[in-house]
């Protein structure tokens, strides 16, 4: 049988999954599993079943590719997989080890016994994609574990490792040694004992002031939520398994499931997982492409950058040599790298021996020649290529031949850096995000030269740092900061139009975005912008670039760091105060440029500076900078705040239509003042409006 391997094995048939790479449970292993059953049924020489994962264990769950298409509901669908192995004649016993999670671990509990092994990863996490256990999960979970805790493993789709739950009803036999030995011998007892199967089903639940509980737990479970419909509907699952018979809360549980099915904010999270999968494939180059060994790094500056980037290697376990050019500046940095592991001792999430161990990983220097066996290097310097030019030749005269040269630039032209050494075919951007040791992304830039085996190999990196790294070309900016520096223009746009910073702040953070525009401005340092607006002036004279922000920074206005940007600040506190002065600067600018303002609406600021969002996005589609739109989505939900519940600025574009946003873009180009350059939808976007296509869907040619 495809996906199913089937064995008699001492009077025991054992029926092991085998649908790399964690064994979902799509519909070719769904009827494998009903057919094994069937011939294990047929079998007289089999006594009873044991169902058990190959590889990474039992199963990751449901095939998300499968939800809303043919296959989901196709015969036999999971739920009715469940209660042919529920109902089946000879004893199923369920070998867990490795993940079993969602769907498998419903699988799991409509088994009659089951065995564990320390290491096995148990959770139902659905509600991390918008929606509940829909095969059962909320009514067989809380007849083993207990209302409360089953509650609070679904609400917060925890992972919980198996040796926890040891002692549970959920286990009834658990096993320090092999699993599949560990099965067969309870299986075993089964048969001579002759064990009754046991029905979860058939449990009785009885829940003392269960009214009072679920009231609680609503209040509770709503005051976090947000505008995830997802975790309330998990109280409501679990609610129904206890104040009704069991079909009936199985009924209740799938209507549920059902609206969540088709809420958007489901389907923003769904797309987000998939987003996530597909980053990792890269055009051009193999899954099977050979990694360059990475046994010792080297980060190059010891500042905000470079220390959070030592932290995150030095959190996967790798030795990292770091280099600054002056002592004092090294003694800082290797201060502030253990002062920001303060919060975690003091959470207890980390302990002093293990920061010991962390910190003893880090090799500091002042001398290049130190880095001679490094495998990688990552440059964390002044963003200038003066200094990036400085750098790269003293590595290139330096390290070992293979080794990887890596830049952190978050807009400098990747290409003119490679060309600084005599080896472009293994540098790479590494564009972390700061704080490096906190922000999940990595925009892994791709150089015209850059080797495959040096992109494969960044990219495992960013994995074992527990990065989520998007592939980007070379550009201005490659793919966030440049779809940044048009959504600022759109912002700036409001405010030369008569809306002020908080307003435009407001509204944008009313949408579901982390921050508004100008409180980033701020936190990140308006001196960063106004340095770059006077780089791109000098590179195209004659271009405006200029920005009301100029006049803030002419003002000795940078931002929090000096406690007045865009707002002003208290001693002590990140909280943004708007500022009567910048009113009267923004005023004075107007009038400079002969602006009469007018009253801006939430929902404009909102439209113009998302959809000038999507339009950027859209152009770097079709020039190649990003493989694909869901790449996009999660470089900006990742590193600049977009609310997951909406998927990304790509696939809200979907979402809300791309006729709406192409026609809305048309009427802002041809407005009196717009740059109309700037604002006129990309070719790509009228395309694929006109052709009545998506962006989730387009396959471009940089696929």
């Amino acid at each position: 049988m495809d996906k199913l391997q089937f064995t008699v094995e001492g009077g025991i048939a054992v029926l092991t999954l085998d649908n790399p790479p964690v064994n979902s449970l799509g519909l070719e292993l769904r009827a494998a599993i009903l057919e094994g059953l069937g011939r294990a049924n047929a079998d007289s020489g089999a006594g009873a079943i044991v169902l058990i994962g190959s590889g990474a264990g039992f199963s990751g769950g449901a095939d998300i590719r499968e939800f809303g298409t043919p296959k989901a509901v196709a015969y036999p669908n999971l739920r009715t997989l469940i209660a042919e192995v529920e109902d089946n004649p000879k004893a199923v016993i369920a070998a867990i080890g490795g993940v079993c999670m969602g769907g498998g671990l419903e699988l799991a509990l409509g088994c009659h016994f089951r065995v564990g092994v320390p290491g096995a990863r148990i959770a139902l996490p659905e509600v991390k994609l918008g929606l509940l256990p829909g095969a059962g999960g909320t009514q067989r979970l809380p007849r083993l574990l207990g209302v409360e805790a089953a509650l609070n493993l679904i609400v917060s789709g925890t992972t919980l490792p198996a040796e926890q739950l040891r002692d549970t009803p959920l286990f009834d036999a658990f096993s320090d040694g092999d699993l599949r030995a560990a099965a067969l011998d309870f299986a075993r007892r089964v048969i001579s004992e002759k064990l009754p199967r046991k029905r979860v089903r058939d449990l009785t639940l009885n829940m003392p002031a269960a009214e009072a509980f679920f009231q609680f737990a609503r209040n509770s479970v709503k005051a976090v939520a947000g505008p995830y419909p997802a975790p309330l509907a998990c109280v409501e699952a679990v609610a129904a398994a206890t104040e009704m018979p069991f079909d009936a809360g199985l009924k209740r549980e799938r209507e549920l499931f059902t609206t969540l099915m088709l809420s958007p904010e489901s389907a923003a999270l769904r797309h987000v997982f998939q987003a996530e999968r597909a980053a990792s494939k890269i055009q051009g180059v193999p899954d099977d492409t050979p990694l360059r060994p990475i046994r010792k790094v080297a980060v190059i500056g010891a500042g905000t950058m470079g220390g959070g980037t030592t932290m995150s290697l030095i959190n996967a376990g790798l030795p990292v040599v770091l280099l600054e050019t002056q002592q004092d500046a090294l003694d800082r940095g290797l201060a502030n790298i253990r002062r920001n592991y303060q919060g975690a001792l003091r959470k207890g999430t980390l302990n002093e021996a293990s920061l010991a161990q962390r910190l003893a990983l880090i090799t500091p220097t002042l001398d290049y020649a130190t880095l001679r066996d490094v495998g990688l290097c990552i440059e964390a310097v002044f963003e200038s290529m003066d200094v990036k030019r400085q750098v790269f030749e003293q590595l290139d005269a330096v390290l070992q031949p293979g080794a990887i040269l890596a830049s952190n630039t978050s807009a400098l032209n990747l290409d003119q850096i490679a060309n600084f050494t005599r080896r472009p075919q293994d540098v790479i951007g590494l564009h972390f995000f700061s704080p490096a040791n906190v922000m999940r992304l990595l925009e892994v830039v791709r150089g015209a030269a850059t080797a495959m085996d040096v992109l494969a190999t960044a990219m495992r990196l960013a994995k074992t740092m527990n990065k989520i790294a998007v592939v980007s070309a070379v550009c201005d900016g490659f793919i966030g900061n440049r779809m940044l520096a048009r959504y600022g223009a759109a912002a700036h746009d409001m405010i030369m139009a008569g809306a002020l910073p908080h307003q435009v702040d407001a509204a944008l953070q009313d949408f579901g975005m982390a921050m508004g525009p100008f409180r980033v401005g701020d936190l990140a340092g308006l001196d960063i912008g106004w340095a770059l607006r006077k780089r791109r002036a000098a590179e195209f004279p004659g271009k405006d670039f200029s920005n009301v922000a100029d006049a803030l920074c002419e003002a000795g206005r940078f931002g929090q760091k000096t406690s007045a940007g865009w707002y002003c600040y208290e001693a002590g506190s990140r909280n943004p105060i708007a500022d009567p002065k910048v009113t009267a600067i923004i005023e004075q600018y107007r009038r400079q440029r002969g602006i009469t303002p007018r009253e801006v609406s939430p929902a404009e600021i909102v439209a113009r500076c998302i959809y000038a969002l999507v339009n950027e996005g859209a152009r770097i589609i079709e020039d190649g900078i990003a493989q694909r739109a869901s790449d996009i989505d999660l470089v900006y939900l990742n590193g600049y705040g977009f609310p997951a519940y909406r998927g990304g600025p790509m696939f809200f574009a979907d979402q809300t239509g791309l006729n709406k946003i192409a026609r809305a873009l048309q009427r802002i180009a041809v407005e009196p003042g717009s740059d109309t350059g700037a604002w006129t939808p990309a070719l790509l976007l009228i395309r694929l409006a006109g052709q009545g296509q998506t962006f989730s869907a387009y396959k471009g040619s940089a696929q």
